[in-house]
């Protein structure tokens, strides 16, 4: 049994990080929407920054769809809820195509094809091409035969350095009789300012109208915007007799906040929250904002908080706010960047310490850099705002942050996504918590 759902779709995806898909997608989605199509905007995988640019391309919230840190019913009820009143839909890849994690001898889950084999939306493949000619067409049949559960609706070529480049490229094409649906040029316009964690994110990028309208420029002079949008097709997810518990609010009244510092929040967790009937109160720690007093809980995302950590330190209203409602008992949690700013201190790049809640014990340092990156499982040793003891907790971890102190009690047993033990065990002292971890879904204890 399945649950159809309309409008048509499609996966922008590509062979490899890099090739241009972000750039490819954005603009379509401004050319559709320049168009007057109604554009529902999907991201593959855990992300915070492509679809903020993806919201301002399409007008309309984005959405991530992640196969392997969501449950199938929480799947089903995103693409049903947010796809059906747009024209079209356009959910953006992550990675190369068939990049995914996996437990040793298992086949990959998590990626952009999981994604388009569960959903039925064909794949829109971009290719670079800079450097190749037949080559391309080689690696096209490659990713158009390489799983019978993943169709290729066409090939966008990008980074065509002339027109006698394209016309040494196209002829395979032909031969293979997969579509070629466009050809963009090599143009130093079409990039997007980029900084640690990835592009600078949408908010502080001030002409970003101007470089979205110039990307759907490209789309319009270069691709068949008519051919890819025929080539769309209905999702038709299977039903599923799991619910999709996510996560909980935290609270009847939640306090969150939101600015440069904490940016980072998953939207199809706020409408659960607001559909279960909490009110989200916005603030902002930059402003030296405290969160509402009148608050049942508080959440500090992640985001970048050591870029403005001179100014969240002599945010002391703000943290006076924090302080008082520990102080009754009130659950508090932060994220990542908002795990950091509750604790102690954070050494930002030039070794500079900033004074931070002190709410937990954690010190952070950004002047020894060290990756944490991938998917984590973790279950709850205690109640907190995440969910009852027992609960387990999909997420995803993405930071450069390294521990200079930590002495709180451990929140969470946390494991990768091979099942393996991690060291992340997150922090509790009384009502408040955080975890370097970004929540994804939630299971019942």
């Amino acid at each position: 049994m399945t649950r159809p759902v309309v409008p048509g779709g499609l996966v922008v995806a590509a062979p490899r990080s890099g090739a241009g898909k972000t750039t490819i997608a954005l603009g379509l989605m401004r050319a559709f929407r320049r168009r007057g199509l109604a554009v529902q905007p999907f991201k593959c995988g855990p992300d915070y920054i492509d679809p903020a640019f993806h919201a301002v391309a399409t007008d309309r919230p984005s959405y991530n769809l992640d196969t392997w840190a969501m449950a199938a019913g929480t799947l089903a009820d995103l693409v049903a809820c947010h796809a059906a009143g747009a024209d079209i839909a356009l959910a953006e890849g992550v990675m190369g195509l068939f990049d995914g994690v996996a437990r040793p001898g298992q086949t990959a889950r998590g990626s952009t094809a999981d994604l388009a084999a569960l959903s039925g939306w064909p794949v829109l493949l971009v290719l670079d091409v800079s450097g190749q000619t037949e080559t391309a067409a080689a690696v096209a049949a490659g990713c158009a035969g390489y799983r019978c559960d993943v169709g290729v609706a066409g090939v966008i070529l990008n980074r065509v350095s002339s027109v006698r480049h394209l016309g040494l490229i196209a002829p395979a094409f032909e031969r293979l009789g997969l579509p070629l649906l466009g050809a963009v040029f090599n143009d130093a316009e079409l990039t997007l300012p980029e900084r640690h964690l990835g592009l600078v994110q949408a908010g502080e990028t001030a002409d970003i109208d101007r470089r979205l309208d110039g990307f759907a420029d490209a789309m319009e002079k270069s691709v068949d915007l008519d051919a890819i949008r025929r080539a769309a097709r209905p999702a038709s997810l299977p039903s599923s007799s799991e619910a999709a518990p996510g996560l909980s609010p935290p609270g009847q009244r939640v306090a969150i906040a939101q600015d440069r510092a904490f940016s980072f929040m998953y939207p199809h967790l706020l409408d659960r929250w607001r559909s279960a009937g909490a009110e989200i109160l916005p603030f902002s720690p930059l402003a030296d904002q405290p969160p509402d007093p009148g608050a049942d809980a508080v959440w500090l995302p992640g985001g970048y908080p050591e870029l403005h950590a001179g100014v969240l330190a002599s945010a002391q209203r703000f943290y006076r706010g924090l302080r008082t409602l520990a102080a009754r008992s009130v659950p508090i949690h932060g994220e990542c960047g908002g795990y950091m700013v509750l604790g102690r201190g954070i050494e930002d790049a030039q070794g500079a310490r900033h004074s931070m809640a002190g709410l937990l014990r954690l010190e952070t340092s950004f002047a020894r850099r060290s990756l944490h990156l991938g998917y984590r499982r973790a279950r709850l040793r205690s109640d907190c705002a995440l969910g009852a003891a027992g609960s387990e907790i999909m997420g995803h971890e993405f930071h450069y942050a390294g521990i200079l102190a930590a002495d709180d009690d451990p929140l969470v047993e946390c494991q990768d996504a091979a099942g393996g033990a991690m060291p992340e065990e997150g922090a509790r002292r009384g009502s408040v918590s955080g975890t370097f971890f970004h929540a994804i879904d939630g299971r019942s204890a």
